[in-house]
């Protein structure tokens, strides 16, 4: 191997140093090509875990208690490790690395649970290291995570970045698991990690491993798209007072709001004691105006049969059936914000019937923009020896930001709170947690939008018969009838007259009425058929649960002669605290389900828990060149029947370089607890949980019609002059939902991949390609329920016209109803979806130190010939491409990074908005200035810098440059 001089190891001297009370002083500096100092090496005595790392400016300082001669190794990361032989205290080393694009040492604990070079890993694994994090023109680490391999970052706030990887990507991923340190960082109610609220601040993160796909073979549920580990830095080898400052601008055009600065700040300190003991503590804080989601497009154009097609003079501006993306209120697509406009002459044709929207409001207008995250940690260590310690870590986040599941959220001083304990010995591990989640003064933006409405407008009735009067009178003042020629104009006459009376933004009556809703816990709104509600109606999102996790692992590879062996085993309950509104307690009757007790609690709390364990079995065979892995794991969930997820690979090595690798596995998804317990009144269409017991007495499973069908149903009823008699002869197009029992999302996954590094470490390759099949997955699906009828009787088909929603006496010839319910349900899918793809990596160094990397990645899903209950939403695009091209030491103390993003067009399904996400093509740029005298570095950066405004997801936010500088100081009190 060519050597080449990357670093010297200057000892000025290494040891000056005498005896401190009986220890020693190890000193000195690491410095690169340019002389410039390498942050971050690692210095440590050999077979030893005592050690440091360098601070900003290569310099170093370790007190040792240490006979002579001892080895010291010294590694950095991009450069080959050294051995030093220290025999004296006077010895001045000088050492030469290797640069290195690619170490083929590095190791990787995700992928497998324990650790193992990443070139033989079994499954595809892709790491951040702290160089890498260091020189991302992101605006932060974590949102370093969209350049990866295989990975889409989608951005649902400045605070709120979800990722995901391989299809089925959604902002509320319950798919893909996130780590810090091992420990799940799920807010449960909600059912995803918030981003990295309560994560890493920018001062303590030192890696990140992100295993794309399926892990659940060996992580249980919520792993089953993958997950990502973030592990933070070691308080014994990273000691001192580090500080950090980012500043930036964004909005710098103007278009959503007037350009705006976001700030962060955060300090880490940590101290170790005669390597025994160590403590660490972190905190930052993070604020500014969030991205806007303001798209005005209407997903339910007047050709839809959810509209009006049958009157093309209401195309375009002036449907009357407006959906728009960002606009809440006006749900037409789902039916839950309409009114039937009824008995209508046009063109001289009676008994015509229009589907009109209500107003509603834009989400800029319900959603404050402004947003901040405080996070704080600390964490003690002590070692009962060198193999054996004990750590506690506390974290806590506060958040603002908007979360999208089936509608948007406002997250407004959300607190999340995780205690941590872990006994860590030289083969084994044993961890308990507990996470408490409070969703503080959150709301839920469509329930708010609703009742701004009703509460100021009317109620569904009384503004349709506004709606229609002023409709009528327009048409007896322009010509006495309405005809296509006057339609448009009257019916915007009509809304506007039905409308008088409604709160506008930006008006103090808006505000109050507003803040009275957001504070109300309520979404029902006080009416004939409901008469305890409040009279304004409320929004607030009130969720309160604690999760109780223990886990263990033992490596019994010592125990066993033939083969290596690790098991391992875990168990967590989840109690969720009703709160009448989200979460009920379903021993209370249906009817007390959202009333307070006496003590003011809305019952006892919810248990919903898991228990699993596992086993794995690895071998290597013919010299180390093949190495195989067996695993099994079985989960059980006492609502659901036990599963066994099995996972087979094995790692092939030819000439010590390429590696090639294949891995099968099953795996299975218990839904979250949102998905199983949810019984959420939301727009009067119930948002219910897939466990049966919610099923009870309300017949949604087994006595509905499906949502689609309905909408084909009335379209034709209408045409017909929406009659009784026109119900009955289209009762065919109804179709009945017949929803299945439910149970675990599962998937087979199959991968293969291969992995070198070649011409003399310069060039890092990976290549993979996978399929996946799910079988049963979870999903939403609308249904109706006739109250008090059967499905297939008259009386039921009558209940689906859109006029008996609510119940109805008989009149002008047709019968009376007892009106419909409407569920939104969690349930499985009944075909299977067959996602595939393949991804593909590349870095090469070159004169020096220059690189470039890049990847490409393409997924794509298998269609189905029949039709499912639900879209399943694959919200992928197939081709996406990330290149890099940068040089971390240009000159002594100065480096760039340049990262270009390409991903093409791709459609967005969801139950809140479906529509096409435009092609995304946006460059990020960063150069790095080091200050070694005042051990400092300065970073002026931006992501987007051409400012191509866009979104990653339909209804999600418009996404522009951001520019920004950061200065950290590193390393001091570090003595």
């Amino acid at each position: 191997m060519k050597r080449i001089i990357a670093s010297l190891l200057a000892l000025f001297p290494l040891l000056a140093l005498a005896q401190l009370n009986g220890a020693l002083l190890l000193s000195g500096k690491v410095v690169g090509e340019n002389h410039e100092g390498l942050a971050a090496a690692s210095i440590t005595i050999k077979g030893t875990s005592i050690g440091t790392t360098s601070d900003s400016t290569g310099k170093f300082s370790l007190v040792i208690n240490q006979k002579l001669p001892f080895t010291i190794v010294i590694s950095s990361i991009g450069f080959a490790p050294q051995e030093i032989e220290v025999k004296n205290t006077n010895t001045k080393l000088a050492v030469q690395l290797t640069t290195q694009t690619f170490l083929a040492n590095e190791v990787v604990v995700t992928a497998s649970r324990t650790s193992e070079k990443i070139l033989k890993s079994p499954v595809s694994v892709e790491k951040l290291d702290l160089k890498a994090l260091k020189e991302t023109p992101a605006a932060s680490f974590y949102d370093a995570l969209g350049n990866v391999k295989g990975v889409q970052l989608t951005t649902s706030s400045i605070t709120f970045k979800v990722p995901n990887t391989r299809g089925f990507n959604i902002p509320n991923n319950f798919r893909f698991m996130q780590l810090v340190d091992g420990i799940d960082m799920q807010a449960a109610t909600l059912g995803v990690p918030l981003g990295n609220a309560i994560g890493p601040t920018e001062l303590d993160i030192q890696s990140i491993e992100v295993t794309p796909g399926a892990a659940s073979a060996l992580y249980g549920m919520n792993a089953i798209n993958g997950m990502a580990n973030l592990i933070t830095k070691n308080p014994f080898t990273t000691q001192g007072l580090s500080v950090f400052q980012r500043t930036g601008v964004n909005h710098v055009d103007g278009t959503d709001h007037s350009p705006s600065i976001l700030t962060e700040t955060a300090f880490r300190f940590a101290k170790a004691f005669n390597n025994k003991f160590a403590f660490k503590i972190n905190g930052s804080y993070l604020q500014g105006i969030d991205w806007i989601s303001n798209t005005q497009a209407d997903q339910n154009p007047n050709s839809k049969n959810t509209a009006n097609p049958a009157y093309p003079s209401l195309n375009g501006s002036n449907n009357v059936a407006f959906d728009g993306w960002n606009k809440y209120g006006d749900d037409a697509l789902a039916g839950s914000n309409t009114v039937s406009i009824t008995g209508l002459t046009i063109d001289g044709n009676t008994n015509r019937t229009l589907t009109v929207a209500r107003t509603g409001y834009w989400e800029k207008d319900l959603v404050d923009p402004k947003v901040d995250n405080l996070k704080f940690d600390a964490a003690l260590v002590y070692k009962f020896n060198k193999n054996t310690q004990i750590t506690y870590t506390y974290r806590i986040g506060k958040m603002d930001g908007v979360f999208q599941r089936g509608n948007k959220v406002k997250l407004d001083n959300v607190i999340v709170q995780n205690h941590q304990v872990e006994l860590k010995g030289k083969n084994f591990t044993i961890k308990a947690y507990t996470t408490n989640e409070n969703t503080g003064d959150s709301y839920n933006v469509k329930p708010l939008a609703d009742n701004l409405d009703l509460y100021t407008g009317g109620s569904a009735t009384a503004w349709a018969a506004k709606y229609k009067t002023a409709l009528t009178n327009y048409a007896s003042a322009n010509g006495g009838s309405l005809t296509s020629t006057n339609l448009a104009a009257a019916t915007a006459y009509a809304r506007q007259q039905a409308d008088l009376g409604r709160v506008e933004p930006g008006t103090a009556r808006f505000n109050t009425v507003k803040d009275s809703i957001i504070k109300i816990n309520n979404w029902d709104i006080k009416s004939s058929t409901i008469p305890n509600a409040p009279v304004t109606g409320g929004a607030a999102l009130i969720q309160k649960s604690n999760l109780y996790h223990v886990e263990g692992q033992w490596d019994l590879t010592s125990k066993v002669k033939y083969f290596n062996l690790l098991v391992g085993g875990d168990a967590r309950i989840y109690a969720l605290i009703p709160d009448g509104n989200n979460f009920v307690d379903f021993s209370r009757p249906i009817a007390e389900r959202n009333t307070p007790l006496a003590d003011g609690s809305f019952g006892s709390d919810t248990y919903y828990k898991k228990f699993g364990g596992f086993v794995q079995v690895t071998k290597t065979f013919f010299n180390e060149k093949l190495k195989l892995w067996g695993s099994l794991r079985g989960d059980y969930n006492p609502e659901f029947s036990a599963k066994f997820t099995p996972r087979i690979a094995a790692v092939y090595t030819v000439n010590e370089k390429h590696n090639f690798r294949f891995t099968f596995q099953q795996g299975y998804r218990f839904p979250a607890l949102f998905e199983a317990l949810s019984y959420v009144n939301n727009g009067r269409v119930k948002r219910v949980g897939i466990l049966p017991i919610i099923n009870e007495g309300l017949g949604y499973r087994e006595n509905s019609y499906t949502q689609s069908s309905v909408a084909i149903f009335n379209a034709a009823v209408k045409a017909a002059g929406n009659s009784d008699a026109a119900a009955l002869d289209n009762k065919n197009l109804l179709q009945v939902a017949n929803l299945p029992d439910g149970r675990p999302e599962g998937i087979n996954s199959y991968e293969v991949g291969y992995k070198s590094v070649l011409f003399d470490n310069k060039v890092f390759i990976d290549v993979d390609a996978y399929a996946n099949i799910y079988d049963g997955f979870l999903g939403q699906v609308q249904v109706y329920v006739p109250i008090g009828e059967t499905v297939g009787s008259d009386a039921a088909t009558i209940a689906m016209i859109d006029r008996n929603r609510d119940a109805t006496t008989a009149s002008g010839g047709n019968a009376a109803s007892k009106g419909q319910e409407r569920y939104r349900v969690y349930t499985n899918a009944k075909n299977k979806y067959t996602t595939y793809g393949s991804s593909l990596g590349v870095t090469y160094n070159f004169y020096k130190t220059f690189t470039i990397s890049g990847n490409i990645n393409y997924n794509d899903i298998k269609g189905n010939s029949t039709p499912d209950l639900f879209v399943t939403g694959f919200n992928t695009p197939k081709y996406t491409t990330n290149i890099s091209f940068g040089n971390r030491a240009l000159t002594k103390n100065l480096g760039f990074n340049i990262v270009w993003k390409w991903q093409d067009s791709f459609l967005w399904e969801s139950p809140l908005v479906t529509g096409t996400v435009d092609a995304i093509n946006n460059i990020d740029a960063q150069v790095t200035y080091r200050l070694p005298s005042v051990k400092s570095t300065i970073k002026l950066g931006g992501t987007n810098v051409l400012n191509n405004r866009h979104i990653q997801y339909a209804g999600g936010p418009t996404i522009g440059a951001l520019y920004y500088a950061a200065i950290t100081v590193d390393g001091l009190l570090n003595k």
